[in-house]
């Protein structure tokens, strides 16, 4: 095992972990290391018997704190190695080390990118967040190195927060990207001058901010509603359905699992949805006969991959940890599964992932033309649709809120301004006028 000085001192400085945090994921990596000294041999292997027993007198949050702490600890031990054979490879001769030394953003970006993404996987965010993340970083550094070109000192370049208002303001002047791309961009950013950078990036007030329109969601009528489903064959149309009955999201609804059904209760359980949170939705009646067919279907296929011994599905880290046979269970398939097998690119595992995001757009985009609505409609104008829908029903705001799975009200509230039932009751002074219709001229 590695110094536990120096582990220590990797959980203060590289990654800003609290006292309190250092002392739990030292707690678990020590007794880790008791119960199997001989882990190295088969480390996978060692925390997934360990996690089991554990689970087996501890609660779901114990046993996915300690499997964090040791994956935090695995971490660590790479990248220690990777230290040790940069330091081996560094007096290599030859074109490529002249080609480093003539470009040194060439070994610094590498070692940027290698310790944000082990920061990014050590928080457990989500292979999308780390893709777009590592992208912005990508953006950042290019800006840098053509443009503002910082002195290079102690091998490394002189990169100062005032670069990152610079960049900002670069991306809502020059490049006139949307509020919410730039928001995006930040985030990013700022993970990466906090974490890697170690630089304060407090007080950015003076950055030219991208102007955040105002814009009322597109909301289809329920005929129009009726009209895009009916062009959509299964599973689209069944998709299309639930995102419209209960007022998912996208991702929520591919991200949807056998056993998230309710069917004696109407209700659909929403796992991981936007900000990680759960919530309950609708499951109504009138889909449950569609649903039950199309899952007869569906249980056909997952008995075939079964006989056949193909990889089972996708699970978060700790479930797959806890349960290493759930994968391969019924209630885990996903609802609407890919066709083909993928390949973790963070494990190197190759296991079924729910259908793509741009399957149903595509879907959703034909029915629309086909439909003849011309509307600027999406896939999430299904969601629009469901909260429009209920708020003219007379269903109160607080319930929507709940279903829709918003953090604040005023969110929802947006509703109101294209609900039609708000305006029924409102008369145009046209209506007052002596002669209240247009007429022909003489």
């Amino acid at each position: 095992m590695s110094s536990p000085a120096n582990f220590l001192e990797y959980l203060k400085k590289q990654n800003r972990f609290s006292e309190e945090d250092r002392k739990w994921i030292s707690i678990w990596v020590n007794r880790f290391s008791e119960q199997f000294p001989a882990w190295e041999e088969d480390r996978d292997g060692a925390l997934l018997q360990f996690c089991q027993r554990l689970a087996s007198y501890k609660k779901d949050y114990v046993v996915m704190r300690a499997q964090r702490a040791i994956s935090i600890y695995f971490a660590y031990l790479d990248s220690q190695k990777r230290a040790e054979l940069s330091q081996k490879e560094a007096p290599l001769s030859g074109k490529h080390s002249e080609g480093a030394a003539a470009n040194p953003w060439v070994s610094f970006r590498g070692h940027i990118y290698k310790t944000l993404q082990e920061h990014i996987r050590i928080k457990h965010l989500s292979i999308r967040t780390e893709k777009t993340y590592l992208a912005w970083t990508n953006r950042f550094m290019d800006y840098l190195e053509s443009y503002i070109k910082p002195e290079w000192r102690d091998g490394r370049p002189s990169i100062q927060a005032d670069h990152l208002r610079s960049y900002l303001s670069h991306l809502a002047v020059k490049r006139k990207i949307s509020a919410a791309t730039q928001e995006q961009a930040f985030n990013a950013l700022l993970l990466l001058f906090r974490v890697v950078l170690h630089v304060d990036v407090d007080g950015l007030s003076s950055v030219l901010r991208a102007k955040r329109r105002r814009r009322l969601p597109v909301v289809l009528t329920r005929s129009e509603v009726g009209q895009l489903i009916s062009q959509l064959q299964n599973p689209y149309r069944l998709m299309a359905s639930l995102m419209y009955a209960s007022g998912i999201r996208l991702e929520e609804c591919l991200s949807l699992r056998v056993k998230d059904l309710n069917f004696q209760d109407e209700t659909m359980d929403v796992r991981s949805g936007k900000g990680g949170k759960d919530r309950l939705t609708l499951f109504p009646g009138a889909l449950h006969a569609s649903m039950k067919t199309y899952l007869e279907d569906l249980r056909i296929r997952w008995e075939g991959d079964r006989k056949k011994n193909l990889p089972g599905v996708f699970l978060p880290e700790a479930i797959a940890l806890k349960y290493p046979h759930a994968e391969l269970e019924w209630s885990w398939y996903w609802l609407f599964p890919s066709r083909r097998v993928f390949l973790d690119p963070r494990t190197g595992k190759s296991a079924y992932w729910h259908l793509h995001p741009s399957v149903l757009q595509r879907q959703v985009h034909e029915a629309l033309r086909a439909a003849g609505i011309t509307k600027l409609a999406s896939v999430h104008t299904l969601r629009h649709s469901f909260a429009t829908h209920l708020l003219e029903d007379g269903y109160d705001i607080r319930t929507i809120q709940e279903l829709l799975g918003h953090s604040h009200v005023e969110t929802t509230m947006i509703y109101t301004h294209v609900a039609s039932r708000h305006k029924r009751g409102v008369i145009s002074p046209f209506d007052s006028l002596p002669c209240n219709s247009l007429g022909t001229s003489k």
